[in-house]
């Protein structure tokens, strides 16, 4: 969506995802000048011939990767833009992204909290030089490798540390290739040429490997057998590991070109990395939490810094379903039960906690109950329907 604005012609994006999180990042260009056309038939027409500053207070609700993103939109322009969001996005991090547009030239103010949204951002960016942290958020690089290509100078962008959750900037790296654009990447960092135009006519978006995994792990636990169709084997998606993981576990997984098919057997624990995709963290401790033995999920450095602290929620519903869970500073160790049991569960409003908890009751011998109907619309919003066409009963209550 960003980038087909940034191209400054029309563009088409076919296969959209409309979820809460999207909607939010559509309004966000509308409101910097982006006439946007929702059509039947699953497509978005797009077109910004120029940005050009808000009327009012850009609201992202809870979608943090529109905020990052905009941040970088809004850094290009020479009045100051205000970002907001609700009230688990103001509690997020925003530093490193904020201390590395102040380095490129940005006056950046946090109105609210030092540290966090909401913010002022007034550009634009001209400067050559910017180190960041590489370990909190890869949103943030991906932030300033799309801003940079547009300002009017080149950049070095220099990352301090590894990149965590790298494959969603090989993401960015990838996309940004497609649109035509050019970024040099190196040992210390990216170097971004400057006044790149952005060329493409439209994009078809991939199926979503972030939100198959509950599916695909679904069939894992409860010795189903679920196949999920247009999920690309070559794309950058980090979480298409999904397929290995649940294989690790025991899992039996095939695949062809653009669908993967998940069986269940006899899980068996293991130990994964979740730095490169804390987004698995929730649903891999669900099947961790029904396989035989020990499973030891490490890495997840910044799963305090999501929605949730996705480590104290996982483990907390987890344990209420009586598994043998408990949190380390990076993911958690757990000890496979044969069967989870029915409980009321808290989500503290974040959708993977919610869609985890509800794989989880899939596999517990007595009735479930999530304490949110609707969180799940952030990124999936096809989730219940997609769980009653697997045969799952689910009922939603309002």
């Amino acid at each position: 969506m960003v980038l087909g604005a940034l191209t400054k012609d029309r563009f088409t994006l076919k296969n959209p995802l409309l979820s809460d999180d999207t909607k939010a990042t559509l309004e966000a260009l509308s409101s910097v000048g982006t006439d946007v056309d929702v059509r039947s038939g699953g497509q978005i027409r797009l077109k910004c011939q120029k940005l050009k500053a808000p009327r009012g207070v850009i609201d992202v609700r809870n979608s943090g990767t529109t905020i990052r993103l905009m941040s970088g939109i809004a850094s290009l322009l020479d009045t100051p833009i205000t970002l907001t969001g609700d009230a688990s996005l103001i509690k997020r991090p925003m530093a490193p992204l904020v201390d590395a547009l102040d380095q490129l030239g940005a006056s950046c103010t946090y109105i609210g909290q030092l540290g966090s949204p909401p913010l002022r951002i007034e550009g634009p960016i001209t400067k050559a030089e910017a180190d960041i942290d590489g370990g909190v958020s890869s949103q943030f690089i991906s932030s300033l490798l799309v801003a940079c290509t547009q300002k009017k100078t080149s950049t070095e962008l220099r990352v301090n540390g590894p990149i965590t959750s790298r494959p969603y900037v090989e993401i960015t790296l990838e996309m940004l290739a497609q649109f035509g654009a050019r970024v040099d990447e190196g040992p210390s960092g990216f170097d971004v040429p400057g006044r790149q135009r952005l060329r493409r006519d439209d994009y078809t978006v991939p199926g979503d490997y972030s939100s198959a995994a509950f599916m695909l792990a679904a069939g894992a636990v409860t010795e189903g057998a679920v196949t999920v169709r247009q999920l690309d084997a070559e794309t950058a998606q980090g979480d298409k590991a999904i397929l290995e993981h649940l294989s690790r576990f025991g899992a039996e997984v095939s695949r062809t070109a653009h669908t993967a098919t998940v069986s269940g057997g006899r899980l068996v624990g293991t130990e994964i990395d979740v730095g490169d995709t804390p987004d698995l963290f929730p649903v891999l401790a669900v099947v961790g939490a029904v396989a035989e033995g020990k499973t030891v999920l490490s890495g997840g450095v910044n799963l305090k810094a999501k929605e949730s602290d996705r480590i104290a929620t996982t483990t907390k519903f987890l344990q209420d379903m009586g598994a043998r869970i408990r949190p380390r500073e990076d993911g958690c160790e757990i000890i496979g039960v044969p069967k989870l049991t029915g409980a009321t569960v808290n989500t503290q409003g974040d959708h993977r906690i919610l869609m985890a908890a509800t794989v989880a009751g899939l596999v517990s011998g007595t009735e479930t109950v999530i304490k949110d109907e609707e969180s799940f619309k952030v990124s999936y919003p096809g989730f219940i329907r997609d769980l009653h066409q697997l045969g799952c009963r689910v009922e939603v209550r309002k």
